[in-house]
C-alpha cells in the first residue's frame, strides 16, 4: 500500500539528514517537474527551489540560479532524486548562514548534519513513566520494565503498540485497542497500521506531528520517538489544568474578564499561574515565568511545599545553601506526597524545562491547594460549553493544530477572536488569498487591528462563496460562538473538497468540476454496494448511520482486511453503537484517514462530522494506485482520479505541501457549488438566526 511506503536513498548518510514526512515532499516536487522523457535537468530547479518556503525569503529565482550554476555548469545537465537532495541541503545551509544562523521555521526537526543529541535525564524519566502506567497492560507485561540505560524503549517502540497504549494512557479511550495488532511477531503491513493509527491519534489529541512519518517509527529515530513520547506525556500531566475539569481554578481570578483570560491560557501557563498563586501567599518574591532557569535554585519549589504541604515540609530545604542538596531535599519532601520522581536534582539545577514541568504537574495533581467555594465554582461551570458545542470545537481546533500552522490554539473560541489564526488557516487552504500586508500580528493592543483581521476573514469567507449573510467581523471578535463554529465547519468542508478535487489536478493535470457532498455521498454508496452489501444512506444525516454498520461496511469496501467482523455488532443497542463507533474511528485512523470526530458524533448522527468521516475515508481510496473509475462519483467531468503520492489522510495532503505554504499550487480560490443545498442552507439559515438572536444585545 502505497500510503505506508518509505522513501528509501542509497546513501545512508542523505538518508539521515531528512524525516520520511520531508523526504516525501521532496520526492513529489521532484517527479512533479520530470519532462516528457522523465527527466528532470538543472535548469529546471531555480523556479522550484525558489518557491520552497524554506527559502523563499532568502533567495530569487535568479540567486538560486546562480548559485546552482556554480556547481553546474551545464543548465542542460541531468539531475536524479539523491543529487536534487544534495543540492536542497546545500542550498539550505547557505540560507542558514544568510539569515545569521537560524533555520527556516518550517523545519521543526533539524536535518541539518548535525546529530540529535538525545536528552538521557528525559529518557530514563519517559522510561520511568512508561514502567509505572504501563506495567500491567496484558500485552506490554512481558516486555516490561524497560531499562533506561539501553535502547530498548525504541526496541519497542518499531513495532508501534507501545506508542498507541501510551496514547490511551494520556486520553483513554482514544483508540479502541481491538483495531492495534498485538502480535508477538508483526509483518511489516501490521506493523506500519500501528504506526499509522499512532501518527493519527497523536493528531487528535493534539500532538504536532507535522515532522514524523510512519517510517520514522518503523526505524525508531531516537530524538523523533523521544519528541512524540514527550508530547504525549505532557497532555496526560496537563489534562486537569482547565476550568471545565478543575472549576477550582476560578479562585487565581477575580473577576469575569480575567476568568476569560484564563481560559485563553495554555495549560503550562495555566500551571505556572497555579504555582505564582500560592508562593505569593507563601511570601516568596519573585515571579516564575519559566521552568527553567527560574527555578534552577530550588527556592520557588520549597515555598511552594512549604505552602501545600506544611506537615511533609519546613524550613529545611530554604537552610541549604547547595543548590544541589536543597533539590534533593524538595524532591525528598515531594516523595512524601506521593509524586513520582521522574526528575534527579541534577535535572532541577540544571534546569530541565520539560522534567521541571512534570514534576510541578505532579504535585499539583496530589495537592492543588484550592478551596472549594460553591459560589466560585458554580460561576465556572457557567463557562463551561454544552456537549455539542464542545465536541464541535474541539475537533475544529484539532484540526487547525494538524495543519501546522505557525500559532498552536489552546482554547478555540478565544485564539480566534484576534483573527491571526483564521488568516493562517485560511492561507493554508487557499494560497494567496490572505493579504498579509493588511493584516496584524499578535500581541495586539488596540481592538480596531483585530476587527480588521477579522473582517479580512469574512472577505475571504464570502470569495471562497461561505454563506455568511450578515455576518462580521467584530462578531469574530466579540466571541460569538455559533458564528465561529459555523464559519469554521464551512472552512473544514471547503478544505476536504479542495483536497478531493485536487487528486484530479496532481494524478492528470487537468482541472473540472466541484467536488460536492453529493458526490461524496454517492461515492460512498457505490463503493458500499459494488463490495456486495446492503447498506445505504439517505443522506449524511440518516438515522440509520448510528447502528455503524454502513461504515464498517464501506471501510470494508475500500480495504477488506482492515475490518475485522468477528468484532463487530448489529448496533441495535446503545451499547453496541458505541463499540461499533470506538471501533470505526480506529478503523478508519489505523487506515490512514486523518479525522478528529468521536463516537457520539456517529452515534447522535452529526451530520458535519459524518461527512468529514465519509469524505476522508474517500480521500484515502482515491489516492490507492489501483484507483476509482470516474463513473463511482456520478461526475464524469469533474471527478478525482487516484494519486500516487503516497500521502494518508485529510491533514497530510496540507502538511504534504507546506513546504511551499499552501495547500496547492494549481488552483486559487474556486468557489463550492451548490449541489447539496440541505447542508448550505441550514448552515445561512442557522446563521441568520443566531445573528437576529443576538443583535439586539450588540
Amino acid at each position: 500500500m502505497s500510503g505506508f511506503e518509505g522513501v528509501i536513498v542509497s546513501d545512508t548518510w542523505l538518508q539521515s539528514q531528512f524525516t520520511q514526512v520531508e523526504l516525501r515532499t521532496l520526492k513529489s516536487r521532484y517527479l512533479s517537474i520530470r519532462n516528457q522523457s522523465g527527466r528532470v535537468i538543472v535548469g529546471d530547479l531555480p523556479p522550484v527551489f525558489a518557491k520552497l518556503k524554506a527559502f523563499t525569503e532568502m533567495f530569487t529565482e535568479d540567486e538560486v540560479k546562480g548559485i546552482l550554476l556554480e556547481s553546474n555548469k551545464d543548465s542542460e545537465e541531468e539531475i536524479d532524486f539523491e543529487s536534487y537532495l544534495r543540492t536542497y541541503l546545500n542550498l539550505q545551509a547557505l540560507a542558514t548562514a544568510k539569515s545569521g544562523g537560524s533555520k527556516s521555521s518550517f523545519l521543526k526537526a533539524t536535518t541539518t548534519t548535525v546529530h540529535h543529541a538525545i536528552n538521557e535525564s528525559e529518557k530514563s524519566s519517559y522510561v520511568a513513566h512508561i514502567n509505572s502506567y504501563l506495567a500491567e497492560d496484558s500485552f506490554l507485561k512481558k516486555f516490561l520494565p524497560l531499562d533506561p540505560s539501553t535502547n530498548s524503549l525504541f526496541d519497542l517502540a518499531k513495532g508501534g503498540v507501545l506508542l498507541c497504549k501510551l496514547i490511551n494512557v494520556a486520553v483513554p479511550g482514544t483508540i479502541d485497542e481491538r483495531a492495534i495488532n498485538t502480535k508477538t511477531s508483526l509483518n511489516p503491513w501490521e506493523r506500519n497500521e500501528n504506526h499509522t493509527l499512532c501518527l493519527n491519534s497523536a493528531k487528535a489529541i493534539g500532538c504536532t506531528v507535522v515532522n514524523i512519518g510512519t517510517q520514522d517509527l518503523v526505524e525508531a529515530r531516537p530524538h523523533l520517538v523521544l519528541g512524540l513520547i514527550s508530547q504525549i506525556i505532557k497532555i496526560q500531566l496537563l489534562a486537569d489544568l482547565n476550568l471545565k475539569k478543575t472549576p477550582q481554578l476560578v479562585e487565581l481570578v477575580d473577576d469575569s474578564k480575567d476568568v476569560e483570560e484564563l481560559l485563553g491560557l495554555p495549560p503550562e501557563k495555566v500551571l505556572l499561574k497555579w504555582m505564582n498563586f500560592h508562593l505569593k501567599k507563601a511570601g516568596y518574591e519573585k515571579q516564575v515565568t519559566n521552568f527553567s532557569s527560574d527555578v534552577k535554585d530550588g527556592e520557588a519549589y520549597a515555598y511552594l511545599l512549604n505552602a501545600l504541604a506544611p506537615e511533609h515540609s519546613g524550613p529545611a530545604a530554604l537552610d541549604k545553601k547547595d543548590p544541589t542538596e536543597r533539590a534533593n531535599l524538595v524532591l525528598e519532601q515531594a516523595e512524601k506526597l506521593d509524586c513520582k520522581r521522574y526528575l534527579t536534582p541534577k535535572d532541577i539545577v540544571e534546569g530541565s524545562p520539560n522534567l521541571n514541568l512534570a514534576f510541578v504537574a505532579q504535585i499539583f495533581h496530589h495537592r492543588n491547594g484550592l478551596t472549594t467555594d460553591s459560589k466560585k465554582m458554580s460561576f465556572a461551570e457557567m463557562m463551561t460549553d454544552d456537549a455539542e458545542t464542545s465536541r464541535e470545537e474541539r475537533c475544529f481546533r484539532l484540526w487547525i493544530n494538524s495543519l501546522g500552522t505557525a500559532t498552536y490554539v489552546n482554547n478555540l473560541f478565544e485564539d480566534v477572536r484576534n483573527g491571526w489564526v483564521l488568516l493562517e488557516v485560511l492561507d493554508k487552504i487557499s494560497s494567496g488569498a490572505v493579504n498579509w500586508k493588511k493584516a496584524t500580528k499578535p500581541p495586539i493592543k488596540m481592538p480596531f487591528r483585530k476587527v480588521e483581521n477579522c473582517n479580512q476573514v469574512i472577505e475571504i469567507g464570502k470569495e471562497l462563496n461561505f454563506s455568511l449573510v450578515n455576518v462580521a467581523g467584530n462578531d469574530i471578535v466579540q466571541g460569538n460562538k455559533k458564528l465561529i463554529l459555523a464559519y469554521l465547519w464551512q472552512l473544514m468542508r471547503f478544505s476536504m473538497l479542495q483536497l478531493l478535487k485536487n487528486l484530479r489536478l496532481h494524478s492528470q493535470g487537468k482541472a473540472g468540476k466541484e467536488i460536492t457532498d453529493a458526490n461524496i455521498l454517492n461515492w460512498a454508496n457505490k463503493k458500499v454496494k459494488k463490495a456486495g452489501r446492503t447498506s445505504q444512506m439517505d443522506s449524511f444525516k440518516d438515522r440509520n448511520l448510528s447502528s455503524g454498520v454502513f461504515f464498517l461496511e464501506l471501510l470494508s469496501a475500500v480495504e477488506p482486511r482492515v475490518v475485522n467482523w468477528s468484532l463487530a455488532t448489529k448496533g441495535e443497542t446503545e451499547e453496541d453503537k458505541k463499540l461499533n463507533a470506538t471501533y470505526i474511528i480506529s478503523v478508519a485512523r489505523k487506515l490512514g484517514c486523518s479525522i478528529f470526530l468521536l463516537p457520539e458524533d456517529i452515534i447522535e448522527v452529526n451530520q458535519k462530522m459524518i461527512l468529514t468521516l465519509t469524505a476522508s475515508i474517500m480521500y484515502w481510496s482515491l489516492q490507492q494506485p489501483e484507483g476509482e473509475p470516474e463513473s463511482s462519483l456520478n461526475s464524469p467531468d469533474g471527478s478525482p482520479t487516484a494519486s500516487a503520492d503516497g500521502e494518508t489522510g485529510l491533514a497530510s495532503a496540507v502538511s504534504k505541501l507546506s513546504m511551499d505554504g499552501a495547500a496547492s499550487d494549481n488552483v486559487t480560490s474556486p468557489q463550492i457549488e451548490n449541489e447539496n443545498p440541505s447542508m448550505v442552507e441550514n448552515e445561512q439559515s442557522s446563521l441568520e438566526n443566531e445573528k437576529n438572536d443576538t443583535s439586539d444585545g450588540k
